[in-house]
């Protein structure tokens, strides 16, 4: 009786528990579909639209980019603001041929936030002439809304080439 009791829980309980997947585990669609939106959406903001909003002094882009609370350390430990980034922008006219921006890490997280860090080059004309200039950075940015926005940006390495 004993034996037939403890059997009879044994297989109760065994039909509790779930079954072993023996499958490898499935990326849901709409997560990919999501990553991916999220990737480029990223790549347009860091490589396209932000290189854009200083070549171009547009005030109104790089307001869109930056959250209200982002900060950016730049490569001789100087902090500024958002309100700083937006003012040195409508204030400072450099002769830029170009300005480039080339992802090296790109980093997605499940609660909402990236890492974006590469190179950027930048091309242009100062009082010395002709210039070719590279520096590194590395972004935190959120999505707020749907939308991304930076927080914050370490830029270290300016150098010209």
């Amino acid at each position: 009786m004993r034996i037939r009791l403890a059997l009879s829980l044994g297989l109760a309980f065994a039909h509790t528990l779930p079954a072993a997947d023996t499958q490898p585990a499935r990326t849901q669609p709409l997560a990919e579909s999501r990553r991916a939106e999220d990737e480029r959406a990223l790549r347009e903001l860091k490589e396209v639209l932000w290189p854009k909003a200083y070549f171009e002094q547009d005030t109104a882009l790089l307001d869109r980019i930056l959250a209200e609370e982002f900060q950016r350390v730049d490569g001789d430990g100087n902090w500024s603001s958002k309100a700083d980034e937006l003012a040195w922008v409508a204030n400072h006219r450099p002769a830029y041929d170009s300005l480039t921006f080339e992802i090296r890490r790109l980093e997605i997280f499940e609660n909402g936030t990236a890492i974006v860090a590469g190179r950027g080059v930048v091309r242009g004309r100062d009082e010395r002439g002709p210039y070719v200039a590279e520096y590194q950075s590395t972004n935190v940015l959120i999505r707020r809304d749907g939308v991304w926005r930076a927080i914050a940006s370490h830029v270290s390495g300016y150098k010209r080439l």
